[in-house]
């Protein structure tokens, strides 16, 4: 194990290396890769979620600068993180694979992991970098600007000898971003760990959670972005990040979605809208799922939370994307939890449960 570093025990030494090669063309591999045995056994509805886990602050008063606010409510946050604990708070089954510092924050990150049932044996400790902090700042309208300190931060230092390889085997679905990808050691790993879960046979999701101030540049975060896209076999993204990566096309034409960013080993694309709810595209379909009315306070964790309901249907209904009608509804139910989450500041401590979600349903439908 690295010096300064430290992972939760696993059952082995051996396993704690990976014996990949270097991965200079995921698309490339991806060829050589044979798909999963037809009589191989029945994989677990484990959902293993990627990536950065961090500290959020949040101005106590909306609508202010962050010089201008008196005061800050500290949550637990990072994209992947959230979306682990959505899907647990759901009822799902959940991991988080990623690094903090061995500080008061990182431990406290890990227990809010715990506390909340998901399983952090993929969690590492780094002695010498400190758990990254974000200070997020919310307009009058709820949306969000971003100040980070990662300089470098623990989750950037991943190594790809430091992989829970075990625990993504287990996996249905290995989730992750794009954060992750834009330094090394961090950068290697990540694309070691989807290696190993393309291998496993585990259903790639990818949101790409776009955050700018992190890059070296826009044209950076685009390359780097789109360096992993056709991997997927499922993709989250917004308007925003539709104009973005096309290079400031329509969000909401069908055709630029199709002809620039569905690719053919994708089985579903999912373009969220905010409060006028999410657009789907499969290879047999494509429609638009009415959102729920909400108050909005922090939008902070709204699309974590609508993508671990996705995926936490997903991982118990396989063919989902397949049958038009079951979608609709799974992601009508996904539009709920983004609408409860915005509902209150922060993002993990906003993730609805399941009851919370059918009793908002049940009040829209009467």
């Amino acid at each position: 194990m690295p010096m300064g570093c430290g992972c939760f025990p696993r059952t082995s030494r051996k396993s704690n290396h990976l014996k990949l090669p270097r991965l200079p063309s995921m698309t490339d591999s991806i060829k050589s890769l044979s798909p999963r045995k037809k009589d191989a056994p029945e994989r677990s509805t484990l959902v293993v979620c990627f990536g950065e886990m961090l500290i959020d602050f949040v101005p106590t008063s909306a609508g202010v600068s962050l010089a201008d606010a008196e005061g800050f409510k500290k949550a637990a946050g990072g994209a992947p993180a959230n979306v682990a604990v959505g899907i647990s708070r759901l009822g799902g089954s959940a991991a988080f694979m990623g690094k903090v510092g061995a500080d008061e924050f990182g431990y406290m990150l890990s227990n809010i992991l715990k506390e909340n049932n998901v399983d952090n044996s993929g969690m590492c400790f780094d002695q010498h970098a400190r758990t990254a902090l974000a200070f997020v700042t919310l307009r009058s309208d709820g949306e969000r600007e971003f100040m980070f300190y990662r300089n470098p931060s623990a989750d950037m230092l991943l190594t790809k000898e430091e992989l829970n390889v075990d625990l993504i085997k287990k996996a249905n679905i290995f989730h992750y971003g794009s954060i992750s990808l834009i330094e090394e050691p961090c950068k290697s790993a990540h694309l070691a760990a989807m290696d190993v879960a393309k291998k496993a046979g585990c259903i790639l999701s990818y949101d790409p959670n776009l955050r700018l101030p992190l890059w070296p540049s826009a044209e950076a975060a685009q390359k780097g972005i789109m360096s992993i896209w056709n991997l997927a076999d499922i993709i989250k993204i917004s308007e925003e990040e539709i104009t973005f990566l096309t290079g400031g096309d329509d969000p909401y034409d069908d055709d630029v979605v199709l002809n620039k960013l569905y690719h053919p080993n994708l089985k579903l694309l999912l373009v969220t809208e905010g409060p006028a709810g999410c657009r789907y595209y499969t290879k047999e379909f494509k429609g638009k799922v009415a959102g729920i009315k909400a108050d909005c306070v922090d939008t902070t964790g709204a699309g974590d939370s609508f993508v671990g309901s996705v995926l936490n249907s997903l991982a118990s209904d396989p063919d989902l994307f397949k049958n038009e009608q079951r979608l609709k509804e799974a992601l009508k139910f996904a539009n709920a939890c983004g609408a409860i989450t915005v509902e209150k500041k922060g993002a993990i401590p906003a993730l609805p449960t399941k009851e919370a979600v059918h009793k908002v349903l049940s009040q829209t439908s009467a």
